[in-house]
């Protein structure tokens, strides 16, 4: 079998943001679309989407909430309501403002000057407002609470700079909104599904994070608190990985989101909402993409197991499609992480090493591959992508005999998603500085020629207003800004780095995307 490494022309350690496009490239995932800051998710990576999308589907059900679906149109009014949320998306928001186009006279086409609408209709940044307007019409009374609801979406963001998969004019995701009787039930909530985002990322991902809430400059626009899950990608910068807002009863009152209690009173409600977005491929590809392309976990795998025979197209290629197929057929019977295996027999023509490095670069877990010696000698030849190299150099092929490895794949599966989860959450923590206690020991930590510095978790006193507005310049000259603050944290011993007054909680700080 051949031993020539088809690795990518850049390693993560020259450029990491160049590896990062070329792995997507290098792995079939997506590409341009030709409209800007758009992209074409192509099957590989459309498929890790579906798989991330149909086990956090399942997590929100299980916690009680019903799929819906929203117009893509939002009348700008609806906006206008909440003065905060507008001004917040004002920048980024995509405007209809006619519904016909006509011929110019020179062969282009021109907005109609009478097709002009009444009202403009914003391209849908995040759904609040038009679900909002549901919601006071669905809510009557007591009984009709809790509301739970969540769609599944593209939303449109005019981003000035793109990048694929982490940051584009049009993505997918899900948004909840949920409607409450008081805080305490909003807020308990508003954490339950926080758990939910930390349980989906470190569990079907592999992806280790930290839970916690956002300082008040990182507020989503008419938030009373915001909470995210936040990621360590290999070059030590944050990944916001997911969010969820209470938003106490801004939002009801703008849009008249009431309910009659047990009294006979009126009552506003008290809402929030929450997303995760195709963000999250990106989060993949960044914590567990090595220099031969990507690494997908065994959860959210299109395929966890592909066959490749030797193909010769020969007579002989018959009865080895069969021993593949027979293999194919047992592993398919086979279960992992509660689910049938997923295995492909790929028998699409080409050199047998070829298609070995196609799928090494698509970061399959398990890639078998089977020849006439193979056959022969009743095993398989069986590569894991997690451990891809043996010591000599040379891909790190073990030979089980073919039923053992139908028997071997599930348990090696469950241990592949437990050796990524692990490689990245050691990363992450040996990454994560816990000893600065001044602004000049974090200047010199994320000095200009420290190439990966990782987080910083430091001591603040959680000024506001135009103290924090202080803070926040401060760590936008180092490039910084601060991440959350964790949940469950170690308690304060000493002062703020930033104000010098005595600390209240601890906050992470790094570069982020």
């Amino acid at each position: 079998m051949s031993n020539i490494r088809h690795a990518l022309t850049v390693k993560r350690s020259d450029d990491f943001a160049q590896w990062y496009q070329e792995v997507i490239s290098a792995a079939d995932m997506a590409e341009e679309s030709g409209v800007r800051g758009c992209m074409v998710i192509k099957p590989w990576g459309y498929g890790i989407w579906e798989r991330i999308q149909r086990l956090l589907d399942q997590r929100i059900k299980d916690t009680g909430h019903d799929n819906c679906y929203f117009p893509i149109f939002i009348p700008l009014s609806n906006f206008e309501r909440e003065a905060e949320h507008v001004d917040g998306f004002a920048k980024e928001m995509a405007v209809v403002t006619h519904h016909r186009l006509i011929a110019d006279g020179s062969g282009k086409l021109i907005p109609d000057p009478e097709a002009k609408l009444e009202e403009p209709l914003v391209v849908r940044p995040t759904s609040e407002t038009i679900i909002g307007d549901a919601m006071a019409r669905w809510i009557q009374s007591w009984r009709d609470l809790p509301l739970l609801t969540n769609q599944w979406a593209n939303v449109v963001r005019w981003e000035m700079r793109t990048r694929m998969f982490l940051r584009t004019s049009e993505f997918l995701w899900q948004e909840g909104h949920t409607a409450h009787a008081d805080e305490a039930e909003a807020k308990e909530h508003t954490l339950r599904m926080l758990e939910v985002y930390r349980a989906c990322a470190e569990e079907d991902l592999a992806l280790p994070v930290i839970a916690g809430e956002k300082p008040e400059n990182e507020r989503f626009p008419g938030a009373v608190e915001t909470w995210s899950i936040e990621a360590m990608m290999q070059d030590g910068k944050a990944l916001q990985a997911g969010t969820s807002h209470y938003l106490g009863t801004n939002f009801s009152e703008a849009a008249g989101i009431r309910y009659q209690d047990k009294e006979g009173g009126q009552q506003l409600c008290h809402t929030t909402s929450w997303g995760v977005s195709t963000r999250m491929i990106g989060g993949v590809i960044m914590t567990h993409g090595d220099d031969d392309g990507l690494r997908v976990p065994p959860t959210i795998a299109p395929w966890q197991v592909v066959i490749l025979p030797m193909l010769r197209d020969k007579p002989e290629d018959e009865a080895l499609l069969a021993y593949c197929e027979e293999l194919r057929a047992a592993l398919a019977q086979k279960t992992a992480f509660g689910e049938r295996l997923r295995v492909l027999l790929d028998k699409k023509p080409g050199k047998a090493a070829a298609k070995r490095w196609d799928w090494v670069r698509k970061g399959a877990p398990v890639i078998i591959e089977v020849g006439g010696r193979d056959m022969e000698g009743g095993v398989v030849s069986m590569l894991r992508r997690d451990a891809l190299w043996a010591e000599s150099g040379k891909p790190d092929f073990h030979s089980p005999e073919k039923m053992a490895a139908a028997e071997q794949i599930p348990s090696l599966l469950e241990e592949i998603q437990a050796s990524l989860f692990n490689e990245a959450q050691e990363r992450r923590d040996r990454n994560i500085e816990r000893g600065i206690t001044t602004m000049e020991q974090l200047s010199e930590f994320y000095a200009e020629d420290k190439a990966q510095p990782g987080w910083a978790e430091v001591q603040w006193s959680k000024p506001t207003g135009d103290a924090l507005e202080a803070v926040v310049e401060q760590l936008k000259a180092l490039k910084l800004t601060i991440r959350n603050v964790p949940m469950n944290g170690e308690p304060v011993d000493g002062t703020c780095i930033f104000t010098g007054q005595p600390a209240i909680e601890r906050i992470y700080v790094a570069k982020a995307y």
